[in-house]
Formats: structure tokens, C-alpha cells, sequence
């Protein structure tokens, strides 16, 4: 496959071609029945030219379509005027295969979907739960990668994730929920999650009856998937380069070296951390992944950029730009962004937070420029140093660059999310991955539905 592709590249300026074989299975589940099966196969490539003042670009179906397409690119990159800068990048030839203690592939469907089924009767199960939701994603993509630089790369990715979303009633209210499990490349990390399963089904069926939460300014703690939603939603993606070229303004207030919090926040995208749904070896531009430092000790530290941003800012590559699949131009994306874990405890935080909120479950929400407003599955008073009563129907206001001053604890202990998801210029990307710690944020807004 590699020798084919090269074949169809020219010495002409810049071009780099993108061959992909993909297999996506998806099966759902509610409660103990099937709703679905899908086994989706296809082929394809991508290919880009970069010979005049932006780059030309074009999908294709077909081996045989390769130079063609590669010539079509040259022509429609002639026609932008001006010249661009790009990144000058080591030429790598590299392949990269998967090892993997359970391949999710080795388990045949019927194993899947009776897993599936044992999770949802599970669940419901639980007294007042009546709805359990349960859908496996199987994302498996063999990779080629080519330039005319001489850049040659074959890699593997693969990912297995079972996301729930359970539904509890009663004769008055409504409350959902929501779950995911895996991650990874492994299945083995999507057995025996019975506890987990059973104890959100729990915590569905509370929040009935639960108070809604009296709106006001609390300090409050965020578990590790709120925290991870805030920074992934809030942050994340005002530190994807290309965003920052748009903006003039967002050029300013994103000046390298700006303080942004206390000394204690770190906050990084590591593609390279194994095990998540945002880890991988090479970008779609055949850069090789590296953890990079967005914050460094509260001040801003570096960005996430393909070669055509670090050109224009003059700043390093870091092998963050990727596409859905080949019928897409990548554009820079996050991979496994979180929080840095601090130095107090989860018990510390707690004891020493007079009259706040506890939330947990991240349940959607949504930024403009610096202002975000995020919607949580639950929470519980802390009050005097003591998690008390649940609360419900909570949602987060606030502007990102004071809530991040305002982070004052930071736990000891950082965990990341299980599934995956990202959509950022038409692509919904499902290797994305966020995480935190549990973090304490003073006087924050908080309201009710």
C-alpha cells in the first residue's frame, strides 16, 4: 500500500497522501433488548498539495484515483495566490502495530451483545430504574501515511468503548444519567464493571428524590469527569492553534507565559499516555505524538498545532492534527487532555469546604469564547467539612479565565474519562479523552434548570 501511494506524488511543492481501511462495529442495547447491530467496513483516501497560498485537498475511494487526485490538489492550491508557511519536520518511516492482552476483535458479536444484556438487566434491576441504555463502539483503523518529503507510516489504532445512559422515573420526575466504560484497546477493561453499572443505576434512582439545588454562588468540587468536561470544553479547545489564528483578540489574551492561575494547576494533553481513547503514536500529518504542557505552574505554556500553525506562530509541531476518517481534511484536535493531579487529598477538600457543592456526571453543555455553561447529573451539599443531602437540576456559569484563578484545591489523584467524544468543525471525533482530578473552584455560580 505504501509503494502505491508513493507513486502517485510528484516533487512538486508540498504533498502528502492518507490511506485508510476502517471497521466500526456498534450494537445497542435497552434493557435486555437488542435494538441494533452494525458492522460498517470502507476504504478510502486523502489526499493534500501544497504548491501556492493554502493547501488543495480532495477525498477519494479508489486506489487507482491517486495520482489524479494528487494533480487535482496541485491545481486547486495554484489557484489560492500568496505563499505559506510550514513547518519544516524530520522525515520518519516508521510502522506501527497493536499489542493488545484481549483484542476486542478475538470476541465474537453474540459475546458482545450478551454483555451488553447482562449489563442492562443489571440495571434495571434497581427499583424505579426503567430505562438502561447500552451501546458498545468498536473503532478500528489500518493507517498508511505518505509524503513527497519521504515520510512513510503504517500504523494501527484500535479502541473499545460500552457507553450507558440510564433513566429513572417516577410518578412526578424524570432523571437521567449517564456511564461509560473502556477506553481503550482492551476488552478485558470492559469485564466485571458489574459494581460500577450497579451503583449509577443507584445513584439514578436517587436523584428523585433529590432537591433541586437553591441557585447562588458555592464553592464547589468537581469529580474528575466534571473537572476533566470544564478543561476539555472551557480551555481545551481555545488551545488548539488553528481556533487562536482566527481570533485577534484570542491571539492577545493567549499570550505564551500569561498567568492564568495559582502555581498549583498544570494542565496537559498527552497523546502518548497509553490506555485512553486519545492515545496514538503519529498525528494524520505523520508527526509523532508528545505530551505538551498547555499550562505550566498557572502560567500559559504552549498549544496544540499541525505544521501549517507552528508555521505561521513560529512555534514548535506537536502532532495534534487529525481527522475523522479519510472523506475529512484533519484540523487540530485534542487528544488526552487533563489536569495535572495537586497535592491534597480527596478527604482534605472535603473537610475544609464550609458550605459548598459536590457534582458529579458531566450531562452536556456549551462555551462562547471565554463564557461556558455546563450541566452536571448531580451533586450533594458539603456542609461543615460533611457530604449531606443530594441535589439536582444543577447547572455551571462562569468565564473561563476567572474560574481558573479561582481553583484553590487540587487532589492527589487524577482519573480519566472512559469514552470518547469531540466535535469541532463538522467531525465528531470519538479518539478524544479528558480527565482531572477532583478540584475545589471558590464562589462559583450555580443554577438550577
Amino acid at each position: 500500500m505504501i509503494e502505491q501511494l508513493k507513486q502517485g506524488l510528484t516533487s512538486k511543492g508540498f504533498q502528502d497522501l492518507r490511506y485508510e481501511k476502517l471497521k466500526n462495529i456498534v450494537i445497542n442495547v435497552r434493557n435486555e433488548k437488542v435494538k441494533s447491530v452494525d458492522v460498517i467496513e470502507k476504504e478510502g483516501g486523502h489526499a493534500r498539495a501544497l504548491v501556492g497560498g493554502g493547501f488543495g485537498t480532495l477525498s477519494f475511494n479508489d486506489m487507482k484515483d491517486v495520482s489524479s487526485s494528487i494533480e487535482k490538489c496541485i491545481g486547486f492550491s495554484e489557484a489560492i495566490p500568496g505563499e505559506m508557511t510550514y513547518a519544516k519536520v524530520e522525515v520518519v518511516k516508521d510502522k506501527v502495530s497493536l499489542s493488545i492482552d484481549l483484542d476486542p476483535r478475538t470476541i465474537g458479536l453474540d459475546e458482545k451483545v450478551e454483555l451488553l444484556k447482562s449489563y442492562g438487566k443489571l440495571a434495571t434491576e434497581v427499583e424505579n430504574l426503567s430505562i438502561c441504555d447500552v451501546e458498545y463502539i468498536e473503532l478500528y483503523k489500518e493507517k498508511y501515511y505518505v509524503t513527497n518529503e519521504g515520510t512513510e507510516i503504517t500504523q494501527e489504532q484500535l479502541s473499545a468503548t460500552i457507553n450507558f445512559r440510564m433513566t429513572s422515573k417516577n410518578d412526578q420526575l424524570t432523571q437521567q444519567t449517564r456511564l461509560s466504560l473502556g477506553g481503550g484497546n482492551s476488552f478485558s477493561e470492559l469485564l466485571g464493571k458489574e459494581e460500577a453499572v450497579k451503583a449509577k443505576a443507584i445513584q439514578t434512582v436517587a436523584l428523585l428524590d433529590a432537591e433541586p439545588v437553591v441557585a447562588g454562588d458555592y464553592d464547589v468540587i468537581l469529580d474528575p469527569s466534571v473537572g476533566g468536561l470544564f478543561i476539555h470544553e472551557a480551555f481545551g479547545h481555545l488551545s488548539e492553534a488553528d481556533n487562536l489564528l482566527r481570533s485577534e483578540a484570542l491571539k492577545k489574551t493567549m499570550t505564551l507565559g500569561t498567568k492564568f492561575a495559582n502555581t498549583a494547576l498544570n494542565v496537559i494533553d498527552d497523546p502518548t499516555e497509553k490506555g485512553h481513547s486519545g492515545s496514538y503514536i503519529y498525528d494524520d500529518e505523520g508527526i509523532k505524538s508528545k505530551k505538551t504542557f498547555l499550562i505550566k505552574d498557572g502560567k500559559l505554556s504552549g498549544r496544540m498545532h499541525s505544521r501549517l500553525t507552528a508555521g505561521l506562530t513560529g512555534e514548535a509541531v506537536t502532532g495534534h492534527f487529525r481527522a475523522k476518517n479519510f472523506a475529512y481534511t484533519p484540523i487540530v484536535r485534542m487528544a488526552n487532555i487533563y489536569i495535572d493531579k495537586g497535592q491534597d487529598t480527596y478527604d482534605e477538600i472535603i473537610a475544609s469546604t464550609k458550605n459548598g457543592l459536590y457534582l458529579f456526571g458531566t450531562a452536556g453543555g456549551q462555551t462562547s469564547g471565554d463564557m461556558f455553561t455546563f450541566a452536571v447529573q448531580g451533586g450533594y451539599k458539603v456542609e461543615d467539612g460533611k457530604i449531606t443531602t443530594m441535589v439536582r437540576d444543577i447547572i455551571l456559569t462562569g468565564n473561563l479565565f476567572t474560574t481558573l484563578k479561582n481553583i484553590d484545591k487540587i487532589s492527589d489523584k487524577r482519573m480519566m474519562s472512559k469514552g470518547g467524544g469531540c466535535g469541532k468543525g463538522g467531525q465528531i471525533l470519538r479518539t478524544s479523552c479528558k480527565g482531572s482530578p477532583y478540584i475545589r473552584i471558590k464562589g462559583m455560580s450555580v443554577g438550577g434548570k
